[in-house]
């Protein structure tokens, strides 16, 4: 049946294109598919064709030509579903993760992050599946997704260089420092400003929060390095500008509290790398090995998630007013993880997976 042509009059191929439109407007795309078939029905298409093109059954093609025959455009609107809607199957939930996981650009999609308009089509295009926008949030839940802030990466990133980093590099910094008996230590240094730093709170719609501010832009300065082995954290606050010569006397104190080599990986800033500590690094080598990161690579330094704990721990919608009582919020902070070694040791798991 219906390998023919069919015919519209001006206003059924009117109504058909409003049809369509509002369809997609929808985000409904089995009525959007419905139309469709009708439309290129009209100009000439045969029925294979038309399924082929919206991989669909040619049977499905002409119960929808039936409807729209019998009933209009109002035969092409979804019908009650007599019980649930069709789920994906475990193997498809196992596809649609790797796809997700890829990114829109390799599903041909445009963009970097994934919106649920953009999953709901992709599981439609790819699946022949239909699920509202709203319901696939709740479907990204139970496959063990969750709505977050994307973070950005620098387009200088060296690939290749993280690649060896943690491929060939690593083991061979972790080999080194258990046959020394060393501390091996992930350094890096933080800045806490006294006007305070922000985060996500509960609030009424429409109604922004307000956290009180000094408006004071003096900052305390943090030297930090923590252990990759028992998770010890070396800390040292100041409120001087963060130098060559103060990274220098932080070092030296840090030698000064143990009798062990150290295995230090700090990051490629201008004041770790200086003429001046090369020759304060080549004046201590017997106790001390560097290297460093790759570059545009905080994420392969496990410090970095200190910080960020003790931000939120400590400064994170909190008011100032004076200096004094920022110093003194952030020294408690940093000791609070002076003493928490397993919460410290669990910021290296990364490292730990790959050991």
């Amino acid at each position: 049946m219906l390998n023919f042509r069919l015919g519209l009059s001006g206003a059924q191929r009117m109504r058909l294109d409003v049809e369509l439109v509002k369809a997609k407007q929808a985000g409904d795309m089995p009525r959007v598919n419905r139309v469709l078939s009708i439309l290129a029905l009209a100009d000439g298409m045969a029925v294979s064709d038309i399924a082929r093109m919206l991989r669909v059954s040619a049977e499905a093609v002409r119960g929808w030509v039936n409807r729209y025959l019998v009933s209009g455009v109002r035969g092409l609107w979804a019908k009650k579903s007599p019980g649930r809607r069709p789920k994906l199957t475990k193997s498809q939930r196992r596809e649609l993760c790797q796809l997700l996981d890829a990114g829109p650009a390799k599903a041909g999609l445009p963009g970097n992050c994934w919106r649920s308009p953009m999953i709901q089509y992709l599981i439609q295009e790819r699946f022949g599946v239909f699920y509202s926008v709203r319901y696939i949030s709740e479907l990204l839940k139970s496959m063990g997704y969750s709505y977050q802030k994307a973070r950005f990466v620098s387009g200088h990133l060296d690939q290749e260089a993280r690649e060896q980093w943690l491929g060939s590099q690593w083991p061979e910094i972790l080999k080194l420092a258990r046959r020394k008996n060393a501390y091996l230590l992930f350094g890096d240094e933080a800045s806490f400003p006294q006007w305070g730093t922000l985060t996500y709170t509960w609030a009424k719609k429409g109604q922004q929060p307000t956290i009180e501010t000094s408006g004071k832009r003096r900052g305390y300065k943090v030297f930090g390095l923590i252990d990759y082995f028992t998770g010890r954290f070396f800390f040292k606050c100041q409120e001087e500008r963060l130098t060559s010569q103060t990274y220098a006397a932080y070092l030296t104190e840090v030698l000064s509290k143990t009798r062990k080599p150290i295995v230090l990986i700090q990051d490629g800033a201008r004041y770790h790398t200086s003429a001046a500590m090369r020759a304060f690094f080549e004046q201590h080598k017997d106790r001390l090995t560097v290297f460093e990161l790759p570059s545009y690579s905080p994420d392969y330094n496990p410090i970095e998630k200190l910080w960020k704990k003790v931000k939120e721990k400590g400064t994170h919608l909190q008011y100032f007013p004076t200096f004094e009582a920022l110093k003194d919020k952030v020294q408690e902070t940093l000791s609070f993880f002076e003493n928490a070694k397993e919460e410290v040791l669990a910021l290296v798991g990364m490292y730990r997976a790959l050991a």
